[in-house]
């Protein structure tokens, strides 16, 4: 099958690194002073796509540098249980998983890098996805939407590559061309940030901040100076269809652009807008302008780090409702042992539900908290395990407390698996 090609470019750049022997490669004080991929920044800045971390992130996964490439793989596995409550709830045994791997060289004032992200939850979640009350957005049949359930990855996430010209000390042009890849638009995505990391839900307000983080065509042109980060991208609107291993047509139909800030090592945050051209295949004649704005604080130790996100994202749909959604998450991770996690939501929602419900494209106000804890502890060199649950609880208003209960709790537990740069 064709899709397979992804998966067997990574395997000659992943199967020596994990093979080569602890202590090669730079120790982690040399590499805080590698440069990053668009600029002469620190390398601990760079997150998904062209988006921007604080630079005080422990960095997770695998580094090496052979022959004067600096290359990171990172990935992780995590089977979980789900269980969600109230009359639309549902139960199911899955797997959310990620493998990726970054390559970079400096020839002479540019830098040229590869980016590589796949995933196997085509397989291991399936067309239908994961139950997940409130969260909505695209199909698996091409015919009813996703209500109550969140879609699985693609197979190939990002496929990418990046030239960044260094023409000084402090400034520099980069262009990245994804397929697929991450547009100009909004925060990192959500399963790279590490305030969201740990957490195996994904946010109910993903379609208003970062759904585009897998689009089939992307083309970004930026600037860096210092702190400061101007990128813009053209990139095809719809999301991807339900056939998840294949590969979609880009049609470069939509834009956007993002301002990002990192004025110290310790805080990250960025505004964005968009134009989405028919972004949701079941409402073909409806289009999104959609706006974002995102702070991230991070305190790193040397084995522990803590990063707290908020963001806020704007769906103006034409024709349609102007849909405002807020997050605010955070993330504890306290001597590669125990991690505490939650997250916080308020959004609004025109999609809830289908024909022949009187309540079709009626826009509803609800919320969602979480609360999680993972114990963690070494089992196999360069991965870290993890047992964990996270409880939740839906608020929604009264007017369809019949569809969901009063204020219905929900739980995962899960076994969580990631690569890590030691041997534990």
């Amino acid at each position: 099958m064709k899709h397979f090609w992804a998966l067997i470019i990574s395997i000659p750049f992943a199967i020596p690194l994990l093979c080569e022997t602890p202590g090669q490669g730079h120790p982690p004080h040399e590499e805080r002073s590698m440069h990053g991929m668009y600029g002469t920044y620190s390398m601990q800045r760079d997150a998904t796509g062209t988006s921007w971390m604080p630079a005080s992130t422990l960095m997770p996964g695998i580094h090496r540098n052979p022959d004067d490439w600096l290359v990171m793989v990172h990935g992780f596995l995590m089977a979980i249980y789900d269980h969600q409550g109230g009359p639309s709830g549902a139960d199911k045994f899955f797997s959310e998983n990620m493998f990726m791997w970054t390559a970079q060289k400096d020839f002479g004032m540019g830098t040229f890098a590869l980016r590589n992200m796949i995933s196997l939850e085509p397989a291991t979640i399936g067309c239908h996805g994961y139950p997940l009350l409130l969260q909505t957005g695209e199909t698996c049949n091409g015919i009813t939407p996703l209500i109550n359930r969140q879609h699985p990855h693609d197979f190939l996430m990002e496929l990418a590559a990046v030239y960044t010209l260094r023409f000084s000390q402090e400034n520099s042009l980069f262009a990245y061309l994804g397929y697929p890849g991450e547009p100009a638009l909004g925060p990192p995505a959500y399963i790279h940030r590490f305030s969201a990391f740990f957490n195996p839900e994904a946010p109910i307000t993903h379609h208003w901040m970062d759904s585009t983080h897998i689009t089939f065509g992307v083309g970004t042109l930026g600037y860096v100076h210092k702190w400061l980060k101007i990128d813009a991208s053209l990139f095809t609107g719809r999301e991807p269809d339900p056939q998840r291993w294949n590969f979609d047509s880009p049609t470069f139909d939509s834009y956007c652009a993002r301002i990002s800030i990192n004025p110290t090592e310790n805080i990250a945050a960025q505004v964005s807008y968009g134009y989405l051209k028919s972004p949701e295949a079941l409402e073909p004649n409806v289009n999104t302008h959609r706006s974002t704005a995102s702070l991230s604080y991070n305190k790193a130790w040397a084995v522990s780090n803590w990063q707290t996100t908020a963001a806020w994202g704007l769906d103006l749909n034409r024709p349609g409702h102007a849909l405002n959604g807020y997050l605010l998450e955070s993330a504890m991770e306290l001597y590669n042992k125990h991690v505490i996690f939650g997250r916080a939501e308020y959004v609004a929602k025109d999609d809830l539900f289908i024909e022949p419900s009187p309540d079709v494209g009626k826009v509803f106000h609800v919320g969602k908290l979480d609360l999680g804890y993972i114990l963690e502890f070494p089992l196999i060199p360069y991965t870290l395990w993890g047992i964990g649950v996270v409880g939740s609880a839906s608020f929604v208003p009264s007017s369809i407390r019949s569809a969901y209960g009063g204020t219905p709790l929900s739980y995962m537990a899960f076994l969580r698996i990631e690569l890590i740069d030691k041997k534990k």
